[in-house]
């Protein structure tokens, strides 16, 4: 890198079209190689027909996407990326149409770990070509399955056949989320959903108790070991190690982010972003800077019997995209991402077969689209805080914490004309 930092030259003011075909991309080396193609795969767009009612992509939280000439170098358009708080840029060619996306991942592991100089590369050369989008009339849920199919964070929206905003997986779960335990904490998502199965099966509603159990099996208990197998590997190095062995480390392992140690204690966490934020865009040599200048240090973990729930809590409240994951000797388990955890929490509304089942699942899909359709305060969701309720885990020396919103009574009328009252859920998970 240079030792003179350039000023950024201003960005330019643009609406960036849709190029004529677009091909899957993906954040994931693996998946990008196969994106990028020879470019002429036609876009698989999610449906704009859907159903009244149901939420569509452009009434979601969505970011001003930051779009930049493709022939802008590495490090002036992380210097932009940078100023404007964001981990990804579209790219227009010379005709103003979108050309490709570049991400803190491609940067992280297409540049500092190929030893390429940040002030020489164009982005042109590291972009994904012709990325994957979604219209804005798109369904929501269809978009953020896509983003976890297809294994990327980011999407762009388009709108009249031009780029509108940027999606993000993390704001998209993130918040829906907040607006599933506000509707939680009130009561009334699960109360109407559970008055539209009545409506559905014709009232004929016979295994109330099977379904309530069959629902808090499926919201509150399922943990992390579900996800980390044996055979997970964690990306670790030293606080020693300079920043380019780190994103060498990132690109061997396929990850986005690297645990930092001393021994077997976690000293802290390198991401992608930090190479973007705190080195690239700071004009840090990577051969230079150690980790432990860069990192964070003493992260936020999470054990193997956290919950899934409790997990995503976590990374909302502290407003990261990783986290640690140690098992009951504090030996380091896994390190998961919030594309493993949106995966995990879509499984929630999956299930098995049988009547119980199949109401829960109706249920929870009804929850889970009440509670995209709230509109919590924005305070929430910029600065939230969950009180926390801390309980002695039986048989155990450490304690387990339970979020107080998820800890909700509300009434289900069932044809038998019974009220059935549920004090805590959450208690039960434990």
């Amino acid at each position: 890198m240079s030792s003179t930092a350039a000023a950024a030259p201003p960005a330019r003011r643009t609406r960036s079209r849709l190029p004529s075909a677009s091909s899957r991309r993906s954040d994931d080396p693996s998946s990008a190689a196969n994106a990028n193609g020879n470019g002429k795969t036609s876009p698989k767009l999610a449906s704009p027909k859907h159903l009244p009612g149901e939420r569509t992509v452009k009434k979601l939280r969505l970011s001003k996407a930051l779009t930049i000439p493709e022939g802008t170098t590495v490090y002036d358009a992380s210097r932009r990326m940078a100023a404007r708080r964001v981990d990804a840029v579209l790219l227009t060619d010379a005709q103003g149409l979108l050309s490709g996306i570049v991400t803190d991942k491609d940067i992280s592991t297409r540049v500092i770990a190929e030893g390429l100089r940040v002030e020489q590369t164009a982005m042109s050369k590291i972009m994904t070509r012709n990325p994957t989008y979604v219209t804005a009339d798109s369904l929501a849920i269809e978009a953020l399955q896509k983003m976890v199919q297809g294994k990327f964070r980011h999407l762009p929206v388009v709108e009249n056949g031009e780029v509108m905003a940027m999606l993000d997986i993390a704001k998209c779960l993130y918040d829906a989320i907040a607006r599933l335990e506000k509707a939680a904490e009130q009561g009334s998502a699960i109360a109407a959903a559970v008055e539209g199965v009545e409506r559905q099966l014709g009232g004929n509603f016979t295994a109330p108790y099977a379904f309530i159990e069959t629902l808090r099996e499926r919201m509150f208990k399922p943990s992390l070991s579900t996800i980390v197998t044996e055979d997970t590997k964690v990306a670790i190095v030293s606080p020693s190690d300079p920043v380019y062995v780190a994103t060498q480390k990132m690109r061997e392992f396929r990850v986005n982010s690297v645990i930092v140690t001393t021994g077997n204690t976690v000293q802290g966490i390198f991401t992608s972003k930090d190479v973007l934020m705190r080195v690239v865009s700071q004009n840090l040599s990577p051969e230079l800077t150690l980790v432990e200048k860069v990192m964070t240090a003493n992260p936020d973990c999470a054990m193997l019997d956290t919950t899934i729930l409790d997990a995503l809590h976590i990374m909302h409240d502290g407003k990261f995209l990783h986290i640690p994951v140690l098992d009951r000797e504090g030996q380091i388990a896994a390190c998961l991402d919030v594309l493993q955890l949106t995966h995990a929490a879509i499984q929630l509304v999956e299930g098995g077969n049988g009547t119980a089942n199949d109401m829960a699942n109706s249920v929870m899909q009804r929850f889970w689209d009440s509670a995209l359709a709230l509109e919590p305060p924005d305070d929430e969701l910029d600065s939230p805080k969950h009180p926390y309720l801390w309980r002695q885990k039986p048989g155990m020396g450490g304690v387990v914490y339970i979020p107080l919103s998820l800890v909700i009574r509300f009434p289900l009328s069932f044809k038998t004309g019974r009220d059935v009252c549920i004090d805590s859920l959450a208690a039960q998970r434990a």
